[in-house]
């Protein structure tokens, strides 16, 4: 095969091309993207959960004196490695809702969810209840933040912190958000609305019926919204206008 040479002119510039031969490229190889460990929807969490967190609060939202005064809290010491307490972390790999489950053809999540029919829900798509510590470790991730977006309280970043307008026991308010509304409410694995919105069951392992049912999280309340914190007491089938769902699966 004729190969390209190359010959210098007397005075000229620049070589002359000879004999050259144009060598198509190679067909480029189809890009095959690699199986993911999440179905559509879900994403993965992985990494090291600390079972016992020490989370000292540097400053309080509400003043001295009131029923709620040490209740919100506003900044978080950034304790980082310290602030876990346990001897021994637990390695977490599984996916779980990017979002909070939502109404038919609608970005608004569902609200009116007992503890048996958020898990019903989650079945029927394959998945299951989160347990606790999957949810609060998609939460607060391997940092241990306090909140899902860190250690100091906004509520301008998520759906909470609304005091008027609440209604009473029984007959809330609904003042549910869309679930990408928030998109600065986030956390470190990049999951929507894990404090506000709605409270979201789990089940915590190891406990009898009647107390192993929790939610998290909070909903649009002034609540405690860390992720650490949740809400028990109410049984298995209590369902509210505050009260919805979120899945996890195990991770292919």
């Amino acid at each position: 095969m004729p190969i390209a040479t190359h010959e210098m002119d007397a005075g000229a510039a620049a070589p002359v091309i000879l004999n050259a031969v144009v060598v198509a490229p190679p067909p480029a190889m189809p890009q095959i993207a690699a199986p993911s460990a999440c179905p559509k929807g879900m994403l993965l969490v992985e990494g090291d959960f600390c079972p016992d967190v020490e989370q000292q609060c540097l400053e309080w939202v509400d003043p001295p004196g009131g029923r709620y005064s040490y209740f919100r809290c506003k900044h978080y010491a950034h304790l980082g490695e310290a602030a876990c307490k346990s001897k021994q972390k637990i390695h977490e790999r599984f996916c779980i809702d990017e979002k909070e489950r939502t109404e038919p053809d609608s970005d608004i999540p569902k609200n009116h969810m007992s503890w048996t029919m958020s898990k019903k829900l989650c079945e029927a798509d394959g998945a299951r209840l989160c347990l606790t510590r999957e949810w609060v470790f998609a939460c607060e991730g391997e940092e241990m933040r306090p909140y899902p977006y860190g250690w100091d309280r906004d509520s301008k970043i998520c759906n909470a912190d609304i005091d008027h307008g609440l209604g009473h026991v029984g007959g809330l308010v609904d003042h549910r958000t869309p679930a990408t509304a928030h998109p600065q409410c986030k956390s470190a694995f990049g999951l929507y609305d894990m404090s506000g919105n709605v409270d979201e069951w789990t089940t915590i392992e190891g406990l009898p019926r009647g107390a192993r049912e929790v939610m998290h999280g909070s909903w649009w309340m002034p609540g405690r919204n860390i992720c650490r914190a949740y809400q028990g007491g109410h049984g298995a089938y209590y369902e509210g206008t505050e009260s919805g769902s979120r899945c996890c699966k195990d991770a292919e």
